[in-house]
Order: C-alpha cells, then structure tokens, then sequence
C-alpha cells in the first residue's frame, strides 16, 4: 500500500512537469507563434495559474472523500504553483525585459495588472519557502494564518489575468468560475461549522443550569 501511494506521488511530480516539457517542446520546433516571447510568458502564468486552482481544489476533494492523505498533495500542487510562477516571473524579467530594470519600473508604474501579480507571486514565494514541516514547526500557530493568504493570492492572481488579456475572455471566465466555486464551498463549510459551534451547550453552562434545576 505504501509502495502504491510512493509511487502515485512520483507519477504525479512527473505529471506536473510535463506542461515545461511541452514549452520547451514547442520552442524547439518553433511553435510559439509570431510573438513567442509573450507566448512563453503567458503559458507559464496559465499553469502557475492552474496549479493554484488545484491546491484550492484539494481541501473540497478531501472533505468530499475523506481521503487525509490528499494533504500531501495539496502542497506538492502548491510547489508546482510556486515553480511556474518563478518561471514566468523570470520569463518577464529575463526573457521580455533582458533585466531593463528601468524599463522594468516604469512598466511596473503604469501597469497597474502587475501590481497585482507582484502581490500574488510575493504571497506565493512567501507559502512556497515556508511549506517544509521545519517551517511549519517553527512557526507554530502563525503558520496556518500565514497560509490562508492563499485566497488573496487567488484573487489577485486572478485580476492580474483579467487586465492584462484583450479579446476572448472564455478561460479566464472559466478559472473565474472555478475560483468562485471553490472559495463557495469553504464559505458553506466555514457556515455549517460556526452554526454547529453556536449550538453545542457549554460543558460549564450545561453544569450551572443542572444546578439550577
């Protein structure tokens, strides 16, 4: 049984990396399009993108299933979220901008969609370098607070794409919906669990009125 989730796990980082392969793929046999720089840029944001929508996706499977062993998972997709969102961060400094760090700042300055892909991806690098279960430890309680800033990476990962696309807005409808489903079900679980908190009796209150009966 051991050996079989070892070996699902090792599929799945194999898995992970084939959209990389499929970019190389491409700028190999020249596949990219007219502009390929944009292309290479954009490509890697979509899959940072997406494996960002997969680790929000784990926790609803997992409560669906019951599967506990899907946290693993969650923070191997959020990894891979972090790898592709390294890569397109570099693609725009290194490969669109050659490192112009004046061209960068006056790009920076009046673009404001960037301003909000610089916040996910600095939420992103912040969740990738402390998901280890050393950083974990040492974080203690502080930990979960800092991942929850996962959402306000979603979200401002999500206007990033939205003002920076012209023309057919169909996939980012669809991640927009997908995202809106997905925070959708934390909210109803986050309800029902407050709702099943306010209507258990405290032990103490319980105590006091025995007594009084």
């Amino acid at each position: 049984m051991i050996m079989q989730i070892n070996n699902l796990r090792s599929l799945t980082i194999a898995v992970c990396l084939i959209p990389l392969l499929w970019i190389f793929f491409d700028i190999a046999f020249d596949n990219l399009g007219s502009n390929q720089m944009q292309a290479l840029h954009i490509r890697l944001g979509d899959w940072a993108l997406r494996f960002l929508w997969l680790t929000l996706a784990i926790t609803p499977v997992q409560t669906v299933t019951k599967w506990r062993g899907m946290t693993d998972y969650r923070q191997l997709f959020g990894l891979y979220a972090f790898f592709y969102a390294s890569l397109h961060v570099l693609a725009y400094l290194l490969v669109d901008q050659v490192f112009a760090w004046r061209m960068i700042a006056i790009d920076i300055i009046e673009s404001s969609y960037i301003w909000f892909g610089l916040l996910a991806f600095i939420i992103i690098f912040s969740l990738g370098i402390t998901s280890s279960k050393a950083a974990k430890k040492r974080l203690g309680k502080s930990w979960k607070k800092l991942h929850r800033f996962i959402y306000i990476a979603a979200g401002s990962a999500m206007i990033h794409y939205f003002w920076q696309l012209k023309g057919n807005l169909a996939e980012p409808l669809f991640y927009l919906l997908i995202i809106f489903m997905l925070l959708g079900f934390r909210a109803v679980i986050w309800f029902k669990n407050r709702q099943l908190r306010q209507m258990m009796i405290p032990k103490g209150r319980a105590a006091i009125d025995t007594e009084s009966d």
